[in-house]
């Protein structure tokens, strides 16, 4: 997907700055993401993937070029990893301290129920964990489900972050998601200060009815009625652990 097509969404629903993240299929070959950053420095940042083979300083070019995170696969299917482009938390071990030394957080893919099992692997990790699309949880469960109340515990904590992002993976009734909303406030609720809002855009690998992205915003905004906390969630939170001015 070209960059300027990705740039005239983000003004067409009045977003200023967004994130990049690496994409699975593509591995460890983050040439176009850091191409895109090093065009638009002042209004992007990056989430990268990498293994073994990244020198310390590739990952401080990297870093000078916009990146403030990388992406880890912990989501199975069938008992394999969803995604093989995507790096192990096995890798994530050897890379901590590094990204510590960066500045950088670690983003981690991971349904919730698995959470409480991986937990006491990376809870001392020196680095930001952050838990991507609410920790991908089936909506119907509700909020009382084991995996969703960890991970919200978690949060309330300040042991982690939480994106509110793909309500459409969570829910099959769209376009208002009702049974998400519940989730949205829950993880608000347990602590505004550490949640981040995303889009997903542009939807990959996504089959069923497409999500309008002005909508999905529309929608954050009317799960989040205080004016204070939407700022919180869409400016001053990003800015902080992506290290925007």
């Amino acid at each position: 997907m070209p960059l300027e097509t990705y740039l005239g969404m983000l003004d067409a629903i009045g977003i200023e700055r967004g994130i990049l993240v690496q994409g699975s299929a593509y591995g460890t070959d983050n040439s176009a993401l850091l191409d895109a950053l090093c065009k638009v420095p002042e209004r992007l940042r990056g989430v990268a993937v990498v293994d073994e083979a990244n020198s310390a300083g590739e990952l401080k070019r990297m870093a000078d070029a916009g990146v403030r995170g990388l992406r880890f696969n912990h989501l199975f299917r069938n008992g394999k990893l969803a995604f093989k482009g995507g790096a192990g938390i096995d890798r994530f071990a050897q890379l901590e301290r590094t990204m510590a030394d960066l500045g950088w957080h670690a983003q981690l893919w991971i349904d919730c129920k698995d959470l409480p099992e991986l937990w006491p692997r990376i809870h001392n990790s020196p680095v930001p964990i952050v838990i991507d699309h609410m920790g991908r949880v089936d909506a119907t469960l509700g909020s009382a489900y084991a995996g969703f109340e960890f991970m919200r515990r978690l949060l309330a904590e300040g042991k982690i972050w939480v994106k509110l992002s793909a309500p459409y993976r969570a829910s099959n009734s769209p376009p208002h998601y009702p049974e998400v909303r519940p989730l949205h406030q829950a993880l608000l609720s347990a602590n505004p200060e550490q949640c981040l809002w995303g889009l997903n855009w542009p939807h990959v690998s996504w089959t069923e009815a497409m999500p309008n992205d002005g909508a999905l915003l529309d929608l954050f905004e009317d799960w989040t009625p205080q004016a204070n906390i939407r700022r919180q969630v869409l400016v001053d939170n990003p800015a902080k652990l992506f290290g925007f001015n």
